[in-house]
C-alpha cells in the first residue's frame, strides 16, 4: 500500500529543497527546486504553447546527465530569465557542470502566462532577482497556494496556486509532485466545490468532500478560452535510481495525473509540461515493477497536488477571481 509522506510535499524525497519568491506589484513569482547534489531529469510536454529554457538537454540522447536546479516561473517568456539569477548564485557556490576551468550550472526552466495580473511597467526584468531570492530561501518545508510561481495563477473560475503532494511506495521509494496550477480549464466539477481529483484524495488534504458526478461532461468544456492566460507546469520526483529515459517515462506517466485533475488539459492554449527527476538514492529492486509503480505514484501525486494548489490559494488585492476557500468555505 502507498502511504502519504511525512510532509506531503515533494521534499519528502530526501535532499530536495524548494524556495519561493514573489513580487506583489507584478502579482507573479518564482519557485525553485534544487538539491545539494545534482540530479537526473527528463521532461514531457503535452500542451500546445509551452515556454521553456534548456529542456533539450534533458533528452535521453543528450550529453549532460545531471542538472542543478529547476525553475518554475510566472512572467511568460520574461520569466525564463529567473534561471539567470539561479545560475549566477549556483556558479558563485561552485555548483555546476565542469567545463575545463569553468563551472556551468544546468538550470532548465518553464513558465506560465500571468502577464495580465499586475504592473508590467518595469524597465529591468525583475525575474532574475526573484529567481535568486527563491533559491536563497529554499528549504525542506514551504507554503502552498498563492506563493512563488503560483502567486497569480488562476483556473477558469477560481484562483490557482502552488501545490505539492507525496507518496511512499511499498518498495521503500518516495515519490512527490510540485505544480503551478494556471489552467485554461477547471479543477472543480462544474461550479461545485468538488475537485476532479477527489477519487485520489488522502486524509482530507483538500477538503474531504469526495467525488461528484459531472452531469456536464459531454458538453463544451468550461474554459477561459483565451490564448494567453494558461499553462500548468509541474515536477515529479523520486529517490529511485533512474536514467534520463526512465525520468522521461515517469514524467510521461504523470501526465495522467494532470488529465484527471484539470478539465480540459493539454489544450492548444496551455503549455502543460512535466519535469521528471530522480535523486538516485535508492536502487530499483525490480526494474519492471518499480518503474511501473513509480510512474503510477507520480500521476497520483500530481493529481492531488493540483487540487491542493487550488485549495490553499489565498486572497490578494489584485484578485479577479475568488479563492476556493472564499467561495466554498467562507
Amino acid at each position: 500500500m502507498m502511504t502519504q509522506g511525512p510532509l506531503n510535499l515533494i521534499t519528502d524525497v530526501a535532499g530536495l529543497t524548494v524556495g519561493n519568491a514573489a513580487d506583489t506589484s507584478l502579482n507573479s513569482g518564482v519557485t525553485v527546486l534544487t538539491a545539494e547534489v545534482s540530479f537526473t531529469a527528463g521532461i514531457n510536454v503535452m500542451g500546445g504553447a509551452p515556454g521553456t529554457r534548456d529542456t533539450e538537454l534533458l533528452a535521453p540522447d543528450k550529453t549532460v546527465e545531471h542538472i542543478n536546479a529547476l525553475v518554475l516561473a510566472g512572467g511568460s517568456a520574461f520569466g525564463l530569465a529567473a534561471a539567470d539569477g539561479v545560475s549566477s548564485a549556483l556558479r558563485a557556490a561552485g555548483q555546476g557542470f565542469a567545463v575545463g576551468p569553468h563551472v556551468v550550472p544546468i538550470v532548465p526552466a518553464a513558465i506560465i502566462f500571468d502577464l495580465g495580473n499586475g504592473d508590467q511597467g518595469w524597465t529591468d526584468n525583475p525575474y532574475p532577482a526573484l529567481g535568486a531570492q527563491a533559491l536563497a530561501g529554499s528549504a525542506a518545508t514551504f507554503e502552498l497556494g498563492s506563493v512563488g510561481a503560483g502567486t497569480g495563477a488562476t483556473t477558469v473560475n477560481l484562483k490557482g496556486g502552488l501545490g505539492s503532494a507525496s507518496l511512499k511506495l511499498p518498495s521503500g521509494h518516495m515519490v512527490g509532485a510540485l505544480v503551478v496550477v494556471n489552467a485554461l480549464g477547471s479543477a472543480t466539477v462544474d461550479e461545485s466545490a468538488h475537485f476532479h481529483a477527489a477519487p485520489c484524495e488522502l486524509d482530507a488534504e483538500f477538503g474531504g468532500l469526495g467525488p461528484k458526478i459531472n452531469t456536464n461532461a459531454a458538453k463544451t468544456p468550461f474554459t477561459k478560452l483565451h490564448p494567453s492566460t494558461a499553462t500548468t507546469i509541474a515536477i515529479v520526483a523520486t529517490d529511485a535510481s533512474l536514467s534520463k529515459a526512465q525520468c522521461t517515462r515517469m514524467a510521461t506517466a504523470a501526465q495522467d495525473g494532470m488529465a484527471r485533475a484539470l478539465w480540459p488539459s493539454h489544450t492548444p492554449m496551455d503549455g502543460d509540461l512535466i519535469f521528471g527527476i530522480a535523486t538516485d538514492e535508492k536502487p530499483l529492486k525490480d526494474e519492471m515493477h518499480d518503474t511501473l509503480n513509480i510512474g503510477h505514484a507520480a500521476a497520483l501525486c500530481l493529481t492531488r497536488a493540483i487540487a491542493r494548489g487550488v485549495y490553499h490559494a489565498t486572497q490578494s488585492p489584485a484578485d479577479t477571481l475568488p479563492t476556493w476557500q472564499d467561495k466554498f468555505n467562507a
